[in-house]
């Protein structure tokens, strides 16, 4: 008896497993819902709503946009992470989805186990930026005025843990500087302080940052990219002012729930290439600000490997509390 149990309970659990193969094989689904963990407007979900319509159109379903705001990003990712993974359900999120393992106590998932990535949608450089009637002329200006008088020099960002907050924690260890952090409900009210003259400091987003360059309320010191940024030509990156080695750039991705490379999984990265790589992406993308995403599958899955190193390290140098 004891057998024959055992017998149909593998036929079932062979059965089950094949329907999982064939749910995933079944692709593209009858549609797609592109979950964004952040309120409508901001730039997360202006790209999704690049990519709902890019992918929607090559893959010939209704894609759509949900916004599942809330606890800096995770409420949206868990409805994610516990979604069927046929490609129909997709996360499209910022750089917060590799800081907060960082920040937090507990996940209601595994940031690495839980998701498989599947591209980079875009990145932007944060900046360095002073009030226009600050001292500093330029990096080495700041560093020098910051080692002279510890403590005194302030930068605000959008708020505790973000990435502009966490550029600036990385830039002190880097610089060997002691700059104290003020924290901001938002970018614009930190951006209104700098403005007036209230803070001197912050790291803040390019998209951000131009109008008020541009206005010369405020001056650019550097970019936080590897490279120059094609917006800001004339600004230096913080590796070429003497921060070597610095990079600490926003960045968007698109994931999926675990996929254990599925057909849905393979599907989606190669539908991605495609998009990121046309001359029409690029050219909506620079309105806002961004340029497309270059690593897609296996490559992007070892960038989040790297950058929940890297940020997990800046969090406890930095001693930010653990929510």
């Amino acid at each position: 008896m004891k057998s024959v149990l055992a017998a149909v309970l593998c036929v079932f659990m062979l059965g089950a497993a094949s329907g999982d193969a064939k749910a995933s094989e079944q692709f593209p689904p009858n549609s797609i819902k592109i979950i964004v963990p952040f309120p409508a407007g901001g730039t997360t979900d202006i790209l999704a709503r690049f990519v709902a319509q890019y992918l929607g159109e090559k893959l010939g379903v209704t894609t759509i946009v949900e916004n599942r705001a809330g606890a800096s990003g995770t409420i949206g990712s868990e409805t994610v992470a516990k979604s069927p993974n046929d490609g129909s359900v997709l996360l499209l999120t910022a750089t917060h989805h590799v800081i907060n393992p960082s920040l937090y106590v507990k996940l209601p998932y595994d940031t690495q186990k839980d998701f498989s990535p599947i591209a980079v949608v875009a990145s932007a450089p944060n900046a360095l930026v002073v009030n226009k009637d600050f001292p500093a002329k330029s990096v080495a200006d700041l560093i020098a005025m910051a080692k002279k008088e510890p403590g005194k020099l302030s930068f605000g960002s959008a708020g505790i843990g973000g990435a502009n907050h966490l550029s600036g924690e990385l830039f002190k260890q880097m610089a060997g500087v002691d700059i104290v952090h003020v924290p901001y409900k938002g970018a614009a009210p930190a951006m209104n302080d700098l403005i007036g003259g209230h803070i001197p400091i912050m790291f803040d987003t390019l998209p951000t940052v131009l109008p008020a360059a541009a206005a010369g309320t405020i001056r650019v010191l550097a970019v936080t990219s590897k490279e120059r940024a094609a917006s800001l030509p004339n600004a230096p990156t913080l590796d070429e002012s003497g921060v070597k080695g610095f990079e600490a750039t926003a960045w968007f991705g698109l994931y999926m729930p675990a996929a254990n490379g599925n057909a849905a999984h393979t599907k989606l990265v190669a539908a991605m290439k495609e998009i990121l790589a046309a001359a029409q992406t690029r050219e909506k993308f620079a309105t806002q600000g961004v340029e497309p995403g270059k690593l897609t599958g296996a490559d992007f899955t070892k960038f989040v490997d790297a950058e929940i190193s890297k940020w997990s390290g800046v969090v406890k140098t930095a001693k930010v509390p653990q929510q």
